[in-house]
């Protein structure tokens, strides 16, 4: 039964969500929770491991924070922004070309669709029907791959980005204030792993990507980098004032 052919109601019943649709958000605010986990934790258990105070670590995990949210959200805009400004230029050297020979551009399109597998003649029907509704539209989207889902967002990004790397950098902070001390690096250590396994598991499943593999990588990647941060404070291990 094709959709002409549905009954109304279900017609109007029928949704389809599909993942790409956030991507934008999803990879800024996945990238910051992990780097708000990670580096607020990998940055207290290294001043954790140098033997410092309960004072120390937590203003560590206070520094650590705000620095780093506003890091990501100033590096996502200027990232993001610069391909936004890309995206920009290149829609408008296709009108210019479009101005100049659009000839030569509805044979590249034409290409571009025959190329897929459709026959030339319906290739050529299918690109006349598009110029005539919206020409940049049909080459913005199939010769240049800009499409609304894709485009970029630099505010957008640079708030997700922002607030994930606050939320990332809270469970390390408040082990700390809740935690003494001499309990606090290994305290630390295991709220990071276990929040890093559920920020992989979370990252992927809103993705639509499998749970493991996304959980493993999270979780030994960052191991790996507090471990390396605990023995570089040891190096420099202080008597607590």
């Amino acid at each position: 039964m094709t959709k002409a052919e549905m009954p109304r109601s279900a017609a109007k019943t029928h949704h389809e969500s599909h993942f790409v649709t956030r991507i934008g958000w999803l990879r800024a605010a996945v990238l910051g929770a992990n780097d708000g986990l990670l580096s607020t934790s990998s940055l207290m258990v290294g001043i954790a491991a140098a033997a410092a105070g309960s004072s120390q670590i937590i203003l560590t995990g206070v520094a650590g924070i705000v620095a780093g949210a506003m890091s990501m959200a100033a590096g996502e805009y200027i990232s993001v922004s610069s391909q936004a400004d890309s995206e920009k230029a290149d829609i408008e050297r296709e009108r210019i070309e479009l101005e100049a020979d659009p000839e030569h551009e509805r044979r590249e399109l034409t290409a571009i669709y025959a190329g897929r597998g459709l026959p030339h003649d319906l290739a050529a029907e299918v690109v006349n029907a598009l110029t005539a509704h919206d020409a940049l539209a049909a080459h913005t989207r199939d010769e240049l791959g800009i499409t609304d889902t894709s485009t970029a967002n630099p505010l957008q990004a640079a708030m997700a980005s922002a607030a994930s790397f606050l939320c990332g950098g809270l469970p390390p902070l408040v082990v700390a204030l809740l935690v003494p001390a001499s309990n606090v690096l290994l305290s630390i250590a295991l709220v990071a792993v276990a929040s890093l396994a559920l920020l992989g598991a979370a990252g992927a499943r809103a993705g639509g990507a499998p749970l493991v593999p996304a959980m493993m990588r999270v979780v030994l990647w960052g191991s790996v980098a507090m471990a390396v941060t605990a023995g570089v404070g040891s190096l420099f291990h202080t008597a607590v004032g």
